[in-house]
């Protein structure tokens, strides 16, 4: 067999150097780091907890270490190209002030829709820590929902991508298409299956009106493909069950607080979440089956945000402006 010759710098330099995908092996690397971490040393993981210390961050101790990290960073890690400048949180509130005091019809939505155009690429990928950060402060300044990319250390592998539309899930043993509400054009049909939690309930008898609003207003998100699901799995599978999300469409800028409530889609299928008939027809009508949303985790430890559609138009947005 004919041995490959070693490849000198100047060649691997010249080589096309895909930066989104090295950011993505090393922010899951990362991750599969820390949750090694927690496993192996429990206690020191409780004292860098109590001492409110990131783990992440202790290696900045180190000037030697931060410069290797910046020249790696230089290298390797940089934005790619035609990713659009970050609005000021001070820009983001004058914006707020300027369409509060117009009072047209169609504010805040479009607001909203604008700031999104000015933070998101074009193109759907991972998206960056601080352009997260951004679209938190939208969704709580503007739609009104406390909602985050990475809660309680949680994060999916992608926040920024493409929904697809689902078909409603059996809810009790016995349920079937016959006795299940339905959207009035473009029905996805009943799942031949289960969700990745099973039934919302063991039998109709015990099928509560809250878990009929889980089922209706469902979300799909890749659990499956979390670096550290088969690590972890008891402990994310149980997090993950009904966690509520903000699904926002980014073209629209239609709202709506959807549960998790099964797993996919799969990989092949070049969406990366999934949402109920009633989720997919807010979002964006009864033919709308596939387009571009963000979903943040809604931080609502109060379980206060109730499920289903965000008419954030009707919200009084003036206590915001300040």
């Amino acid at each position: 067999m004919k041995r490959q010759p070693a490849q000198t710098y100047h060649e691997i330099s010249r080589q096309k150097i895909d930066a989104v995908f090295l950011r993505n092996k090393l922010h899951l690397k990362n991750i599969e780091a820390r949750s090694s971490f927690s496993e192996k040393f429990p206690r020191v993981q409780q004292f860098f907890i109590e001492k409110g210390l990131d783990l992440g961050k202790i290696r900045e101790h180190s000037a030697q270490i931060l410069g290797a990290g910046a020249l790696t960073g230089t290298l390797f890690l940089a934005p790619p190209t035609g990713v659009k400048g970050l609005p000021a949180p001070s820009e983001i509130i004058n914006s707020l002030k300027l369409a509060g005091e117009s009072k047209t019809a169609d504010f805040p939505q479009k607001l909203l829709v604008d700031l999104l155009s000015n933070i998101l690429p074009r193109v759907v990928r991972p998206l960056t820590a601080d352009e997260e950060k951004s679209l938190q402060q939208i969704f709580d300044q503007v739609i009104g929902i406390k909602a985050k990319a990475n809660l309680e250390g949680e994060h999916l592998n992608t926040s920024y991508g493409l929904i697809g539309a689902e078909q409603h899930l059996a809810r009790y043993p016995g349920d079937n298409l016959y006795n299940h509400p339905k959207i009035s054009v473009g029905d996805e049909g009943m799942a031949p299956g289960l969700g990745a939690w099973g039934y919302f309930a063991s039998s109709r008898e015990k099928f509560t009106s809250s878990l009929e609003e889980t089922e209706k207003w469902y979300a799909v998100v890749q659990t499956l493909y979390l670096p550290d699901w088969n690590k972890r799995q008891p402990f994310l599978r149980e997090w993950y069950k009904y966690r509520k999300v903000l699904i926002v469409n980014t073209d629209n800028g239609n709202a709506v607080v959807a549960a998790i409530a099964d797993s996919g889609p799969a990989a092949w299928t070049g969406k990366h979440f999934g949402g109920s008939p009633e989720v997919m027809e807010y979002l964006g009508g009864p033919r709308y089956k596939k387009g571009p949303v963000v979903i943040f985790f809604v931080d609502d430890p109060e379980n206060k945000v109730p499920l289903g559609p965000v008419d954030y138009n009707k919200v009084n947005l003036t206590a915001y402006s300040v």
